[in-house]
């Protein structure tokens, strides 16, 4: 696979896979500095065979590789998170749910070598950074999740806790009653209060949708990827407690954003 390129050009950004010294190496950019990164690709990719998949490789192969080979992106994208589920240990159960959660949010029903796409929505990395810049005012994913880690949400959420008080609510307390419901309160909360209540609300939502999506198929492990958690821990930690909460078991895999990247290489290996 040394002489091979795969590039997943999705709707924010672009992710890049290529072997170097027998190790796969991983390079992302947004898609407005697609001209740049692929500039730079160019350079390097002289004697080397290039895969596309995602949105836009239709595009990349007419303007940058007219020989490159457009792998489908459900295929890839499920090809390489089993390539990394494998390289990290994990045990490849009969029958699994992949999550993909990049501009949009995908599932996939995995058994052995099959895949099927059984859910999507437009909930996803998208969504974080249009709300983010009317929540925050900010464009900037590192400082969106920043906010979100450091804000309080109860300041914005109506919590069971605050239904029930003062009696012991009979779940527990810190769960959701209805998000973004305390109305007295919204305008003097600060932004770091609004991302954190938001970014819950993305993490209740997904795994809802995972949740209704497991137990229709009978699948307990959920595997999620995708570049909207890349460096995001409150996601992944409210995804990590609400699956866990239902029953799932939840694995997030290092480097998943680039399954996709990695899957249109391994395609053709």
């Amino acid at each position: 696979m040394n002489n091979r390129i795969g590039i997943d050009a999705g709707g924010s950004l672009i992710k890049i896979a290529y072997e170097e010294n027998g190790r796969f190496h991983f390079r992302k950019q947004p898609i407005g500095q697609m001209d740049e990164a692929l500039g730079w690709l160019k350079i390097i990719s002289s004697n080397k065979t290039i895969f596309l998949t995602g949105g836009r490789a239709g595009k990349i192969k007419a303007e940058f590789f007219p020989d490159a080979v457009i792998i489908d992106e459900f295929t890839a994208v499920c090809e390489g998170a089993n390539y990394l589920m494998m390289e990290e240990g994990l045990p490849n159960a009969s029958k699994s749910m992949l999550i993909n959660i990049g501009t949009g949010s995908s599932w996939f029903k995995i058994e052995g070598d099959h895949y099927d796409r059984v859910l999507g929505s437009g909930i996803g990395g998208g969504t974080f950074m249009g709300l983010g810049k009317s929540l925050a005012d900010s464009s900037d994913f590192a400082s969106l999740v920043r906010l979100s880690a450091s804000g309080e949400r109860g300041n914005v959420d109506l919590l069971v806790k605050d239904i029930y008080h003062p009696e012991a609510p009979p779940i527990p307390g810190e769960l959701t009653a209805s998000n973004f419901a305390k109305t007295e309160a919204i305008n003097a909360s600060s932004p770091a209060d609004k991302m954190a209540s938001f970014l819950n609300m993305m993490a209740e939502t997904i795994t809802l949708l995972t949740v209704q999506t497991a137990a229709l198929h009978g699948i307990k492990k959920v595997i999620f990827i995708g570049s909207t958690l890349a460096g995001n821990t409150p996601l992944q930690e409210g995804l990590d407690y609400y699956c866990k909460m239902s029953g799932l078991e939840p694995i997030f895999l290092r480097n998943g954003e680039f399954s996709g990247a990695i899957g249109a290489i391994l395609k053709f290996k």
